[in-house]
């Protein structure tokens, strides 16, 4: 059988705690490397450069038009 509150939170008890629960904007950085935004603590989309270093490969991808 599933617990049942004891007793009725109060308007202003439940208010409160939903106050905290908000949505962040999002931080962005800029890359030392191709100035791009780029997310704290993850490798730039755009260049591959982490912390100074080359952590992935851009290819070129070819775009073929239909």
């Amino acid at each position: 059988m599933p617990q049942e509150p004891k007793k009725k939170h109060s308007k202003a008890r439940k208010r409160t705690r939903r106050a905290s629960i908000n949505l962040q904007e999002t931080v962005l950085q800029r890359c030392p490397n191709c100035n791009a935004l780029v997310v704290p603590h993850q490798a730039c989309k755009s260049c591959g450069f982490y912390r100074g270093k080359q952590v992935t490969e851009k290819t070129a991808v070819k775009v073929t038009k239909v």
